[in-house]
C-alpha cells in the first residue's frame, strides 16, 4: 500500500480551491467515491455480553463473532435464529462466495440452482422424512401436498440425474453444486451465524461411474477444500467425522478450533491422526499412526465431506448407461461448506475482542481514506491531497475503487474514526494527518492486520 501511494504525483496549486469530501461525479468510467456516511451499516456499539434483547433467551452470552457483527453493522436480528444481512455482510459473502465457485469450477464443478421446497415423497423414500425429526420444517400446500424446506438437497439432485435416463457414462464424473439459503429448525439457535435456522450453504453432489472414481473425486473435493481454507488463511483441521442423518460410509469435517465451538475434537501433534469424538471406540488416547498423545480440542464446523455410495441413487434410480449400454447405478457423494458460518467463523477466530479482523480476500471493503477533521489547519490541504489520493487509486486500480471508502465523518477527530475503522476490520487505513502538510507531505498507512495479537502496523508514505 506504501508503495501506491509512492507513485501518486504532487498536486498542483492545492490552495487554489477547497474540495470537499463528497462523491466526485465524473465523466464516462470515473468512479464515483464511496462515502462512510451513506452507507447503510448502523453501528450498535451498545452491544454487551449477553443476548437479552437480540436473540435466544434473556442473559445467554453472545459469543466474540455474534457481538461484532452486531456492533458493526454486519447482521441484525429478524427472529430467533434468523438474521437480515446488512450490506457489508453481503459483500462479504459474494467474496467468500466468488472464491468457492473458482475452487469448485476448478475441479468441474456445474453451478446450478435447486428448489428450496422439497417435496415429502422424496424425503419419505429415502426414509429422512421420519429420521429428520423435529428439525425440518415441513408445512402443506393448499391440497394438502406436503413439503420440507431443504436443509440439503441429496434427494432433489438424485431425483434429477435419475429424469435424465439417457446418462451416458462418458458424461462421467457430473460434479453439481449450488449455493443456497438452507433452514433447520434448531431447538436453540445461538451465537450469532454459528448456529441459526436460516443459513447460506454450498452443497455439491458428485456421480461416478465406479467406486474407486467416486472416492477420486472425494479426494479432490477435499482437497479443494483445503485450498479454500489456505486462501483465506484460516486455522482449519480435517478430521474423520461421523455420517449422521446424510449416511454414507465414509465422512470427513473441516473445524476451525475455537473454544466457542460445539464439536469435541482429538488430534495428533504430529499430524498423522485427527477426529471428531464422535468417531472413537472408548477412550482412544494416543494416535494409531505414532502412539504419540492425542490432544482435545473444540471446533467450529466449517465444511463437511461423504461419500455415499449409492444410497440415494438406488432410492430414486439414479443410472447411467455402461459400456456394455447396461444400466448401473451411479456412486454419488456430497459436499457441504457453511458460507454464512464461514462468516462468523472468521471473525471468530481472526478477532480481538473488540475488533473484526477478516480474511483479507472477502473484507467487505479493502481500503478506509480518514481525511482531516473539520477546522482543522490540515483540513483544505489534506482533504485535497487525499481525494486526489483516492481518485488516482481508482482510476489506475478500478477494482480497488469498488473496494474503498472514504470517511466523511468530518466532524470528527482522526482518532475516533480510525477507532471506528479498526473496530470495523479495513485491511488498510490511509490517513492524512497532521504531517500531511509538511514538504513533502506524507500520509500515514495504517495495516490492521500484520500487527501480532491484532496491532495494526502503521507505514508512513510520501505522495509523488
Amino acid at each position: 500500500m506504501a508503495g501506491l501511494l509512492r507513485r501518486w504525483r504532487p498536486l498542483p496549486a492545492l490552495g487554489a480551491r477547497r474540495r470537499s469530501c463528497g462523491p466526485r461525479h465524473g465523466g464516462p468510467g470515473r468512479t464515483r467515491r464511496l462515502l462512510l456516511s451513506q452507507l447503510f451499516q448502523p453501528l450498535n456499539l451498545q452491544v454487551g455480553g449477553s443476548e437479552a434483547g437480540w436473540e435466544g433467551r434473556a442473559g445467554e452470552p453472545l459469543c466474540r463473532s455474534q457481538k461484532l457483527m452486531l456492533q458493526g453493522g454486519l447482521i441484525h436480528p429478524a427472529s430467533p435464529g434468523c438474521y437480515y444481512y446488512l450490506p457489508p455482510a453481503v459483500r462479504a459473502m459474494e467474496k467468500l462466495i466468488k472464491v468457492m465457485d473458482e475452487e469448485m469450477q476448478a475441479v468441474g464443478g456445474q453451478k446450478l440452482n435447486m428448489p428450496s421446497l422439497s417435496s415429502a415423497e422424496l424425503w419419505q423414500a429415502s426414509g429422512r422424512w421420519e429420521r429428520m425429526g423435529p428439525e425440518l420444517f415441513r408445512l402443506a400446500d393448499r391440497h394438502g401436498k406436503g413439503y420440507c424446506l431443504g436443509p440439503t438437497h441429496e434427494e432433489a439432485v438424485t431425483e434429477l440425474v435419475a429424469a435424465h435416463t439417457n446418462l451416458s457414462y462418458k458424461q462421467l464424473p457430473l460434479r453439481l453444486y449450488q449455493v443456497t439459503r438452507k433452514f433447520r429448525d434448531e431447538p436453540k439457535p445461538r451465537f450469532g451465524l454459528l448456529r441459526s435456522r436460516e443459513f447460506y450453504m454450498k452443497d455439491m453432489y458428485t456421480f461416478d461411474a465406479s467406486e474407486e472414481a467416486a472416492r477420486q473425486t472425494y479426494d479432490l473435493v477435499c482437497g479443494a477444500y483445503c485450498s479454500l481454507f489456505d486462501r483465506l488463511g484460516l486455522p482449519f483441521v480435517k478430521v474423520r467425522a461421523a455420517t449422521g442423518s446424510i449416511g454414507g460410509t465414509m465422512s470427513h469435517e473441516f473445524q476451525l478450533p475455537a473454544d466457542i465451538g460445539e464439536d469435541r475434537l482429538v488430534l495428533c501433534p504430529e499430524g498423522h491422526f485427527a477426529a471428531n469424538v464422535e468417531t472413537l471406540n472408548g477412550e482412544q488416547t494416543s494416535c494409531p499412526t505414532c502412539r504419540e498423545k492425542l490432544t482435545q480440542t473444540k471446533g467450529i464446523e466449517v465444511g463437511h465431506t461423504f461419500y455415499l455410495g449409492t444410497k440415494y441413487s438406488s432410492v430414486s434410480n439414479a443410472v447411467f448407461l455402461s459400456p456394455e449400454n447396461k444400466p448401473q447405478l451411479a456412486e454419488m457423494g456430497c459436499y457441504g461448506l457453511g458460507v454464512t458460518r464461514i462468516l462468523a467463523a472468521s471473525i471468530e477466530v481472526l478477532s480481538t475482542e473488540d475488533s473484526i479482523r477478516w480474511p483479507s480476500l472477502i473484507a467487505p471493503y479493502q481500503l478506509c481514506f480518514i481525511p482531516p477533521k473539520r477546522g482543522s489547519k490540515e483540513e483544505e490541504e489534506g482533504t485535497a491531497l487525499l481525494e486526489r489520493a483516492y481518485d488516482d487509486l481508482a482510476e489506475a486500480l478500478p477494482h480497488l475503487a469498488r473496494d474503498s471508502v472514504l470517511d466523511d465523518r468530518t466532524q470528527l477527530t482522526i482518532g475516533k474514526r480510525l477507532k471506528d475503522a479498526n473496530k470495523l476490520g479495513y485491511p488498510y487505513v490511509v490517513i492524512a494527518g497532521k504531517r500531511v502538510c509538511e514538504d513533502p507531505p506524507v500520509f500515514e498507512v495504517w495495516n490492521q492486520n500484520a500487527g501480532a495479537g491484532g496491532h495494526p502496523h502503521v507505514h508512513e508514505a510520501v505522495p509523488g
